[in-house]
């Protein structure tokens, strides 16, 4: 075994979710080397980790026409990977797949016009996401065993991100809680107004509380909307631009606990080790990594989880918006209690 290539192009938090088999791949194969075909701008997960040999970024702007995209393919294909896995079977997967050489092609069931690409496939096991991904590994002899997500900061990143929060207003004594309030999919979003009403809560009942939304393109507004609905502004450290993904990686790890919408941020947590309070919708809690230190809440209706993206309920939304602050404030603190002891 010289050389294993896994296709994991997107989202930013699947890709995270891919890094326990990348551990998996590189602890069982300690000679070969681990390739990941992704989109650059989910590169930055994995940035410094020590089971990648090497990554082949997709940047759509570069590869502006099919001849450039197909050259690029080829050349990804041609390095002479022994064994590629391909998490997603979409089309720039399938052509890198179709060109390599690989003895061994991993992949879940696919549809009967791909089963051509592949040499071996698994039903992925039900539950937790990342271990639903590890277990197309199996026919290798690798099964997931706990194994977390896992992003690697550095220390200049941790002494960034510190004196970042400093010059924001956090003191010494104050404990930080970052706060991801935005998702693209409005049937995973727990309301502005919720979550402005859930930050003074939290401030009023813990006076050591600081709070630091979180925000990714065309999503400032919406973090504006919570502190507009927040009786505790001076509470909220507010940075004045967007963070990128290692800076927002490294913020996040100096929190004492990340609350949020079931999105890229709270993955990120789990990666650096910081506890988690996910606000759950339409998703269910195969996105929750199984620990006690990481908490989702939900209302618990019948339709829940329906994993939709538009919402299908009379009662629209009623599994978010029917949620309240004063019982989400509860239970998050009673988490973040426990997970402080």
């Amino acid at each position: 075994m010289r050389r294993i290539l896994v296709c994991q192009l997107r989202q930013i938090g699947d890709v995270l979710l891919a890094t326990p088999s990348l551990e998996l791949l590189h602890r069982h194969f300690p000679n070969a080397e681990v390739h990941v075909l992704t989109e650059r701008k989910c590169t930055p997960m994995l940035q410094g980790n020590p089971a990648v040999h090497t990554v082949w970024a997709i940047d759509k702007k570069e590869l502006g026409s099919l001849a450039r995209e197909v050259a690029f393919y080829w050349r990804v294909a041609r390095t002479g990977f022994d064994v590629v896995v391909d998490f997603q079977q979409l089309p720039r997967c399938r052509w890198v797949v179709a060109m390599s050489r690989a003895q061994v092609r991993l992949s879940y069931t696919p549809a009967w016009y791909n089963r051509w690409l592949f040499t071996h496939w698994v039903r992925p096991r039900d539950g937790y996401a990342a271990m639903a991904k590890a277990s197309v590994l199996e026919p290798l002899g690798v099964r997931w065993n706990g194994e977390r997500p896992r992003l690697y900061l550095s220390d200049a990143e941790r002494d960034a991100a510190r004196g970042l929060l400093a010059s924001l207003g956090l003191a010494e004594g104050q404990r930080l809680i970052t706060v991801d309030p935005t998702h693209r999919r409005v049937t995973r979003r727990w309301p502005a107004a919720h979550y402005g009403r859930l930050l003074s809560l939290a401030a009023a009942r813990d006076p050591s509380l600081r709070f630091m939304p979180l925000f990714g393109p065309g999503e400032e507004d919406d973090v504006r909307a919570v502190v507009a609905a927040c009786d505790c502004p001076e509470k909220v450290l507010m940075p004045d631009r967007m963070l990128s993904l290692r800076e927002m990686a490294a913020c996040i790890d100096q929190a004492v606990l990340h609350v949020g919408n079931c999105s890229a941020p709270c993955h990120i947590a789990v990666a650096v080790g910081t506890p988690t309070f996910v606000i759950r919708g339409a998703t269910s809690r195969a996105w929750s990594f199984p620990a006690p230190e990481h908490f989702h809440m939900a209302l618990g209706l019948d339709c829940q989880p329906c994993n939709r993206n538009e919402c299908a309920n009379p009662d629209q939304l009623a599994c978010l918006v029917r949620l309240t602050p004063e019982a989400v404030c509860q239970a998050m603190l009673d988490h973040l209690a426990a997970v402080s002891r």
